[in-house]
Formats: C-alpha cells, structure tokens, sequence
C-alpha cells in the first residue's frame, strides 16, 4: 500500500457542486442589482473560497461594502440551495468505499464554507470521511496547509503516507505546500492543459483510476 491517508477536496473532485454555486453567486448578483454570470464564468471564479468568488463575480471596480452584501446574499442563499443539484461524481463514492475497506483512512480539506462541507458530507457520503474541514474564520484556506496540517495531526498520519486529491491549480499549489503528493482529476473544474501548466504531474481521468493510481491494484468490482 503507498498511502494510509487520503485527503480529497470536495467542489470538482467528489462533488460536482458548480450549478448550485452558480445559481447562488447568479442569486446574490441580481438581488443587489448587479448582471448575472455564465455557469462557464463561475467555472473559472471558484477554488479559492467563497469571498474571492464574490470578488470576481461582481464588476470591476466593486467597493467593498458592495462585496460584503453580494457575500451576503450568497450565504444566506447557499446554505439552503447548497444541494439542489449538487451530486456525486459517477463512481467516486464506490471508490471512497473502496478505498475505507482496503483499509486507508480518508478525509475532506476544501475551501467551501465548513457549514457547507459538513453539510454535503454528511448528505452524501454518510460516514465515509475520518474527518472533514471547510472554511473557518482565523484558519488560512488553501493553498495555506492549515487545514492539511490539522488533518495530518488529528489522524495522526506522517507526510509521507498521505496523498491530495484535487482538480486545481490551488490543490497543487496546497499539496506542495503541505509536503505531500498530489494526484489531479481530470473530470473536475479544470482541465489537463490548465492542470500542467500549473504543476500538475499525476493525473486520472476516471474515478476507478484514482483506487489502482492510490492502491496499486485495480479496485474490485
């Protein structure tokens, strides 16, 4: 076995959440008399929590009172439209199954609100997480090793026995930051090309693949 932890992060890696952040960011804008944005648009804003998606949703020149009330709207909007279409990648609760029952430990690191994290977790994946983390208040998000450092120290797991999964440019950097590998998605919000242009070096392309590149063998049907 290569690894005894693996830490996921959630939008664009487990959960494909982009839809809900839209209609949530599309909410917000409107109701603060502002144009709307592109599934596509949002696509390119997330990654980095959800202030900075305000920051780049709103137009250019947007005072910071004005941000403060999209961020607003957003969470109020969020926290009950969290899991309207939000949903599973095809596979990858199989895999997270798979991977428990070989015997690693698993756990969730994302830069998405906590309440949010846990919320999805729990909806989705009952019981498959040995410890999950959002966005806190006085905790660096990513690409900052915070939350992986707390990961690491809560399951008591060694650097070189963890692996980060992620479909980010901000996974990588985060992964590199905290001293361990990461294997990029290729299903999630950015692609290939983005991901080696960013320093990505290991990558799947379905979720089966994930448990052969983590265990070494191919995952049992």
């Amino acid at each position: 076995m290569k690894y005894k932890l693996v830490i996921f992060d959630l939008d664009g890696t487990i959960l494909n959440t982009l839809d809900d952040l839209a209609d949530s960011t599309n909410f917000a804008l409107m109701e603060n008399g502002l144009p709307a944005r592109t599934v596509e648009q949002v696509r390119c804003f997330v990654g980095n929590g959800i202030r900075k998606l305000i920051e780049r949703a709103v137009p250019k020149g947007s005072s910071e009172e004005l941000i403060d009330c999209v961020h607003k709207s957003f969470t109020e909007h969020y926290r009950v439209h969290c899991a309207d279409k939000t949903k599973p990648y095809e596979g990858i609760v199989d895999v997270i199954k798979a991977l428990r029952k070989a015997g690693l430990k698993t756990a969730v690191v994302s830069n998405k609100a906590d309440y949010g994290v846990q919320t999805l977790c729990g909806d989705y994946f009952p019981e498959m997480f040995d410890f999950a983390v959002g966005e806190r208040q006085n905790i660096r998000r990513k690409p900052c090793p915070d939350s992986v450092n707390e990961v690491l120290g809560k399951l008591d797991v060694g650097r070189e026995d963890a692996v980060y999964i992620g479909d980010s440019d901000v996974d990588i950097e985060t992964a590199k930051n905290a001293g361990i590998f990461c294997i990029s998605v290729t299903w999630g919000f950015r692609d290939r090309e983005f991901l080696v242009s960013h320093g990505g070096v290991r990558f799947v392309d379905k979720p089966e693949e994930l448990y052969r590149e983590i265990c070494g063998t191919p995952m049992e049907r």
